[in-house]
């Protein structure tokens, strides 16, 4: 899907692009200045972590973006459904950012949180990063079937209508998975329930295999007139 060009920015998108920064900044904002060469390597031991989470940042920023450049859609059930998206991005950036650090550390072989916090706490924190990671794609879902919905008062052309149920079937797939490891999280016991973070994998073999269902599907639908060399 080609996001719209040549469109005015929305005040919807104005104020959201505010809040995508304002979240970026609370990143920063909890480094502190170093006051000596120890607490400058602590800060540079948390670069892949803040690269982790600003990489991550950007990824919902550019769906969004492309959401909004791709329909032109300010009804209510839309603005709210984008202030819910926004609601969670602020709220999960230090979970979040609590998350990718011990994983970092858990996986250079440095001392970390998980290891001293209970079973209990950790299967929650779990819970939490996939609450988290499932209320924002579920929000995407709900807006490209919004759009779909609204279809016929939107004036969609067939390629756009295509385009709004594949919007929300891709991103269901993601909600799938973050389900699937929120179950797993309080369903298998002690020595296993860790696969609730590396099941989050699957994203890669699913979207692909979407993505090539879906490509046979508008190449059918819309086949491309011949010479065309796009």
């Amino acid at each position: 899907m080609i996001p719209r060009s040549g469109r005015e920015v929305s005040r919807v998108e104005g104020f959201s692009d505010a809040v995508f920064g304002f979240a970026l900044t609370l990143l920063v904002v909890s480094l502190e200045v170093p006051e000596s060469f120890g607490d400058m390597k602590a800060i540079l031991a948390g670069f892949v972590p803040f690269a982790l989470m600003f990489a991550l940042m950007c990824w919902i920023w550019y769906e969004h973006y492309a959401f909004f450049r791709r329909f032109d859609a300010e009804d209510p059930l839309t603005i709210t459904l984008n202030c819910v998206l926004l609601f969670i991005v602020v709220f999960f950036v230090y979970p979040l950012k609590f998350v990718f650090s011990n994983v970092v550390k858990l996986m250079s072989g440095q001392p970390f949180a998980f290891r001293e916090m209970s079973v209990a706490d950790n299967r929650l924190l779990l819970s939490v990063y996939s609450a988290g990671f499932v209320g924002i794609m579920l929000v995407f879902v709900l807006l490209y079937w919004n759009v779909y919905r609204r279809r016929d008062a939107l004036g969609l052309s067939a390629e756009e209508t295509f385009d709004a149920y594949a919007g929300a079937r891709t991103h269901a797939v993601s909600v799938s998975v973050g389900l699937v490891s929120l179950a797993l999280a309080w369903i298998l016991p002690v020595n296993w329930f860790w696969v609730a973070g590396p099941v989050y994998a699957l994203q890669g073999p699913l979207h692909w295999r979407n993505g090539v269902l879906l490509a046979r599907s508008r190449a059918k639908a819309f086949p491309l007139p011949r010479g065309d060399a796009r």
